[in-house]
């Protein structure tokens, strides 16, 4: 199987590629894909964006999606969409399984769920195929754009390694849902060759991991002397998004994945 793949610069897009060569990128100038399987990468990756451009989400989100989809109306096409864990919003039913409501909140979240529903009213519309991958939080060496806003514990630990201080929301007590990009690559190959379509997979570790256990590692490999100043959260980040999460991954466990790099080897790499 070859995918014709959209968004293969990001951090995930280059890593797939990186690890599965052999499939196609498509460039941005040309959105018509050269195989029946496709793989759709392109996203915006926080909710922050409103603040600098209240229309930069619907661009990228919505728009260019519909001008990909304008390329695959045949029924002879599969679609895999990647998403995040973002679609599902506010949420006490943890781990979030794949057939629970969604409640997004924020600009990301709400067009990437809005892009969900129109990848699936067109599929039902022409005949495509389809499946939904969502992401829990990404982790591994070459995320560039890491910041405060965006994959937020790389860019914690950078600063760890500089003897920077961070700030931790409600004294770290906050749980996440974390995987290495390799094994989320892994898992989005198995789901394009072997999950069933028209399906929703979640892609995570299935198990909670506290911030402040990631920071303290963190701290304790480097011999960081970073000051930690536990904060609470800020009143947006608070309105659009869980203080904890994560997912249940049975669905992709059933295909066969098993989570090769471990939490631990997680942060010595990114402490490296």
């Amino acid at each position: 199987m070859k995918l014709s793949i959209y968004g293969s610069t990001g951090f995930i897009g280059s890593n797939f590629l990186e690890i599965y060569p052999n499939n196609i990128k498509i460039k941005r100038d040309n959105l018509k894909p050269e195989t029946k399987d496709v793989l759709y990468f392109i996203s915006t990756v926080h909710n922050y964006n409103v603040y600098d451009d209240i229309t930069k989400d619907v661009k990228v989100n919505l728009e260019l999606l519909c001008k990909v989809l304008e390329n695959c109306k045949s029924n002879d096409f599969t679609f895999n969409f990647i998403s995040s864990w973002f679609v599902y919003g506010k949420t006490n039913n943890l781990p979030v399984n794949e057939s629970q409501t969604c409640n997004p909140k924020g600009f990301y979240s709400i067009t990437k769920k809005c892009a969900e529903d129109l990848l699936i009213s067109f599929c039902n519309t022409f005949g495509v195929k389809y499946r939904i991958i969502r992401l829990c939080n990404v982790l591994g060496k070459g995320d560039k754009g890491a910041s405060s806003k965006k994959n937020a514990i790389t860019w914690m630990i950078n600063r760890i390694k500089e003897n920077k201080p961070i700030n931790l929301y409600d004294n770290g007590e906050v749980y996440r849902d974390f995987l290495h990009v390799h094994d989320v690559c892994k898992a989005i190959e198995l789901i394009c060759k072997k999950g069933n379509k028209n399906e929703i997979y979640n892609v995570g570790s299935g198990k909670p991991t506290k911030i402040k256990y990631l920071i303290e590692l963190s701290k304790k490999i480097t011999n960081s002397t970073s000051k930690i100043n536990y904060i609470n959260q800020p009143e947006f980040h608070a309105k659009v998004q869980n203080k904890d999460f994560w997912m249940e991954n049975k669905k992709i466990k059933e295909l066969g994945f098993n989570q090769t790099i471990s939490l631990e080897q997680i942060v010595e790499e990114l402490c490296l």
